[in-house]
């Protein structure tokens, strides 16, 4: 890996890692829990949901399983930061980062209260999606990243030559 894309990389998970924390402490400290306050009414709200378990609040309470899934996760997103290289597969490496910031964002906040502060919740038609924050949106959009590349874009690339170059 190049210093330039290990520095982008590092920068890109700090971004997502500092911006979810701002966002979990000012919804904290100036939404009531359970608040839901309207910024497109009918779609969009801002609420203060605390989510002890995984996406859709499954397995709640269950911190000690989210820790070892976390490191392990985290882990298996390093190993493959080895392969990052911007120019020669941006999606794959973004996708990598994100899945690193966004898994370290709501980390933070498992260690820190034993659950996830969430604060998007969307309508969509009359469907309430699960609340939701930055690091899950980092999440969401890592693995549809690291899905277009391994899905579409990976098959179609050459033998390997072309990206030690880039």
């Amino acid at each position: 890996m190049q210093i330039k894309t290990f520095i982008s990389g590092i920068l890109i998970i700090l971004g997502v890692i500092i911006l979810d924390q701002i966002t979990k402490t000012l919804t904290a400290d100036h939404i009531i829990f359970g608040q839901q306050i309207s910024l497109i009414d009918g779609f969009l709200y801002l609420t203060y949901h605390r989510n002890t378990g995984a996406a859709w609040g499954m397995f709640p309470g269950q911190i000690w399983f989210f820790v070892i899934v976390t490191i392990i996760a985290l882990g298996v997103f390093l190993v493959l930061s080895l392969e990052m290289n911007f120019k020669a597969k941006p999606f794959y490496s973004i996708g990598v980062v994100l899945l690193i910031g966004g898994t370290i964002g709501n980390f933070i906040d498992r260690l820190r209260f034993g659950y996830v502060i969430d604060m998007i919740d969307v309508y969509i038609f009359s469907y309430n999606f699960p609340v939701f924050n930055i690091a899950d949106s980092a999440l969401t959009i890592g693995w549809i990243a690291l899905a277009i590349d391994i899905i579409f874009i990976n098959p179609k690339r050459s033998d390997g030559r072309d990206e030690k170059n880039a």
